[in-house]
């Protein structure tokens, strides 16, 4: 229901109304319209942690980060307000919450090790490609491509370019350090 209507307009009375309950019998199952938005954030943490390990399973560098990157997007374009949730930050000491982001995170760092990313270098590298795929799926879900080129061709050579990055990363900073 949250992807119909989107997250913000989600409401309890709605729900209620879709599941053919009162309002006042939801509550043995949330506790409040925040809540609610956790779970869903939890639930689609988790389900798009499921998405990107079935695409990188048995593949690795390149092949991984292109399977990746479609699955996201696929996901994200399916699901906006699942994604949107995906995407908020765990309340602090909310240990299942924090589990499943660092879980959804690790599979990206796993598919970086090919690229011998380590420390600072593999977080610079994860959080990249989480902006990268989260601006472009924004923007696109949002409607702001209106130029004529073909978004598809456009997301391809956004993925294949970021991949060209990631084989001079550490290259990249190496550089800054010595001028």
């Amino acid at each position: 229901m949250a992807d119909e209507v989107g997250l913000g307009r989600l409401t309890l009375a709605a729900l209620a109304d879709r599941l053919g309950v009162r309002q006042p019998s939801l509550y043995k199952h949330i506790d409040s319209m925040a809540g609610l938005h956790r779970d869903i954030a939890v639930n689609a943490k988790r389900e798009l942690g499921e998405v990107l390990a079935r695409a990188s399973v048995g593949r690795s560098g390149a092949d991984a980060i292109e399977a990746m990157s479609y699955a996201y997007r696929d996901w994200a374009r399916r699901h906006p307000a699942r994604y949107e949730a995906s995407n908020l930050r765990p309340a602090p000491g909310d240990v299942e919450d924090e589990d499943v982001s660092a879980a959804a995170i690790e599979i990206v760092a796993d598919v970086l090790t090919a690229y011998r990313l380590e420390g600072d270098d593999a977080v610079d590298a994860i959080r990249a490609f989480r902006s990268t795929l989260h601006g472009f799926v924004s923007y696109e879900t949002a409607g702001a491509f209106a130029l004529s080129a073909d978004v598809d061709r456009s997301f391809g050579r956004l993925v294949r370019g970021f991949i060209v990055a990631l084989t001079q990363w550490t290259d990249v900073v190496a550089a800054r350090r010595t001028t």
